[in-house]
């Protein structure tokens, strides 16, 4: 499990490129918040973002995070990562997409990390 947060991020992007939705849903808390798309309401709560990171999973995606700044307070923690995600659509056509993700992160009892707020498009 992760321990540190830039360590979810890394992470998050082997288990999507992997297919492994599951693993990638672990590293949400249970009342984790995820914004699927630029504009959108949050998706609240694992069995949302499940749905949403299956879609996501579904691209074949090679997603590469490049972790800009962490900053760390009394167990928690934001990371702003600008990302490339490349893919191949429903239709087999290639697929670029990137933003600068704006992320909470929640220190576990355990000392593990795992995500709260999750917008990929926030910064």
């Amino acid at each position: 499990m992760p321990s540190t947060p830039a360590d979810v991020i890394t992470e998050f992007a082997a288990a999507l490129h992997d297919g492994r939705v599951e693993d990638a849903v672990a590293l949400y808390e249970p009342d984790a918040a995820f914004i699927p798309e630029p504009g959108a309401a949050p998706l609240r709560g694992t069995d949302q973002i499940r749905s949403a990171l299956a879609g996501f999973a579904a691209l074949r995606p090679t997603l590469t995070p490049d972790i800009r700044k962490v900053v760390e307070a009394g167990g928690v923690a934001t990371v702003l990562n600008a990302w490339t995600l490349d893919g191949t659509g429903p239709d087999g056509t290639p697929l670029r997409l990137s933003g600068t993700s704006a992320d909470v992160l929640r220190r576990r009892p355990d000392g593990t990390w795992g995500l709260l707020i999750d917008d990929p498009w926030g910064a």
